[in-house]
């Protein structure tokens, strides 16, 4: 699915629900959320995403930060809206090992980016004169998402310059927050 693709979605979900906050879109939705204790280390599972029985559900690490959770549900929210079909052959985690995973975890990270991070408030700090780490640190997000939000707005034809680096689709597996 293309990038432009996913922002429509992101788009379409945020109108019909006048919501960004993934934990209400999660209730809105009638995605049930749970949580359950996982461990605090960097490699351990920080959540997933379920669909069975026409039923949706995410299960979020309970032991991570708050801000690392909404981080961690608004991606399994992606995968939720994005690719509930697929998700009927496996559960989407950390240690999901398919071929395929790589994209979806793309276009999950995608669609959290721009779910999370707002165009205006993104271009205002780039505006400001502040650097890509001075501006994720400011945003209190990972500097990957930000550079998963530059994809989005060059997508959408604003001019930012390249981040420092490019992100996997794989930065969440072992990422931890420090508090």
């Amino acid at each position: 699915m293309s990038i432009s693709l996913i922002s429509k979605e992101v788009k379409r979900i945020q109108n019909k629900y006048r919501e960004s906050d993934p934990f209400r879109l999660c209730r809105l939705l009638g995605i049930s959320l749970l949580f359950s204790p996982m461990g605090s280390h960097p490699e351990d599972c920080k959540g997933f995403y379920l669909y069975q029985s026409r039923k949706q559900a995410i299960v979020l690490n309970e032991d991570l930060p708050e801000a690392l959770q909404r981080i961690i549900l608004a991606h399994e929210l992606g995968h939720g809206i994005l690719h509930r079909k697929a998700s009927g052959l496996h559960s989407f985690h950390d240690f999901v090992l398919f071929d395929e995973t790589s994209v979806y975890e793309y276009e999950a990270n995608i669609f959290a980016a721009d779910l999370l991070l707002e165009d205006s408030k993104v271009l205002s700090l780039l505006n400001d004169d502040l650097s890509f780490f001075q501006a994720a640190a400011k945003l209190k997000v990972p500097a990957e998402l930000l550079d998963f939000k530059f994809r989005v707005l060059k997508r959408k034809g604003y001019k930012v310059v390249d981040p420092p680096f490019v992100s996997s689709s794989n930065f969440l597996k072992n990422y931890s927050e420090k508090e």
